[in-house]
């Protein structure tokens, strides 16, 4: 695990609870401090939400945060990098796992924009790259995007889906690059809607998070946009895009513009924010939200529907 931020060390959480021996090695000694006093934190409040005979293993002894980076690559089958969002940044620490692992181990990146083909140019160990995107906690939500470059493997594509699986994530292969990858898109997409919905007048902060949190998010959480559109017309995907396709591309032509997220724009939404949530610290918000999605992913496992039926047949 190289870098030890908040994706890095819910990345090393969850190697680590899926009992790999977990190497962790951040350019900056106090943010790999901070990951494992974060890592002993969510392993005490586990303990102590679960019943005697029903607790979380500690896993944290599978943990060992390393000094350098040629330390943390020794005798290590995958790398997952989780350092800053910038390209150069980026070339710069896949061209020192290129020289530094061994030949055979998988180089991934947590990367959230960038493509996979740009970071490892000119790299001999190119074939071995590949971008795996969790989606924010990974240790808790598990879809993972992967990219592979134009150079990438596919012996190295099937290693990283074979080994996220294997530790419990759902890894979900893309096609092509485009920006932002299918998550952040479709994130970005509803984001730019509603801010544009609160800066129009149309609603406040808490009605747009309401008609998510309590309307669409509740639908999304069980089938994504294909699936309920299956379910809202009683001849399925064809009869609704059918039946509504004018009104429908009515609707995508009048949605809103770029916001222009003036300082001014982006302090009123937070105060706004700020009062919805009745001033819940955000680490207790963080673990609400932790909390709440493992309960829902035992209600879905417990009856997982026909995406997960095919799934299942499928393998």
């Amino acid at each position: 695990m190289i870098g030890a931020g908040v994706i890095g060390r819910s990345w090393m959480y969850l190697f680590a609870r899926a009992g790999c021996q977990t190497n962790v090695y951040d350019a900056d000694p106090k943010q790999s401090e901070k990951a494992i006093a974060w890592l002993h934190d969510e392993l005490k409040l586990e303990s102590e939400a679960h019943n005697a005979g029903d607790r979380p293993s500690d896993c944290a002894s599978l943990v060992t945060m390393q000094k350098s980076l040629e330390q943390a690559l020794f005798d290590v089958r995958y790398v997952q990098e989780s350092g800053p969002e910038q390209l150069e940044r980026k070339q710069e620490m896949f061209r020192e796992l290129d020289r530094s692992a061994a030949p055979d181990t998988v180089l991934a990146s947590s990367t959230s924009t960038l493509d996979m083909s740009s970071i490892a140019t000119g790299l001999k160990g190119a074939r071995r790259c590949i971008v795996a995107h969790p989606v924010n906690p990974p240790h808790v939500v598990p879809v993972v995007e992967l990219l592979p470059g134009k150079e990438t493997s596919p012996d190295a594509v099937r290693q990283t889906q074979e080994f996220l699986t294997s530790i419990g994530q759902k890894p979900v292969l893309l096609l092509r690059y485009v920006h932002g990858f299918v998550l952040n898109r479709l994130q970005v997409a509803l984001i730019r809607e509603a801010i544009d919905l609160v800066i129009q007048g149309v609603a406040d902060v808490d009605a747009v998070d309401a008609v998510v949190r309590d309307g669409l998010g509740l639908r999304w959480a069980l089938m994504g946009p294909f699936g309920v559109g299956n379910t809202n017309a009683d001849g399925g995907l064809r009869d609704y895009f059918s039946r509504y396709r004018g009104a429908l591309i009515g609707l995508m032509n009048d949605l809103g513009p770029t916001p222009s997220f003036e300082s001014d724009q982006i302090e009123r939404l937070g105060r706004a924010t700020d009062e919805m949530l009745g001033g819940m610290p955000q680490t207790e918000l963080l673990r609400w939200r932790d909390r709440m999605i493992q309960k829902l992913r035992l209600v879905k496992d417990a009856d997982p529907g026909p995406a997960r039926k095919k799934q299942t047949h499928a393998s």
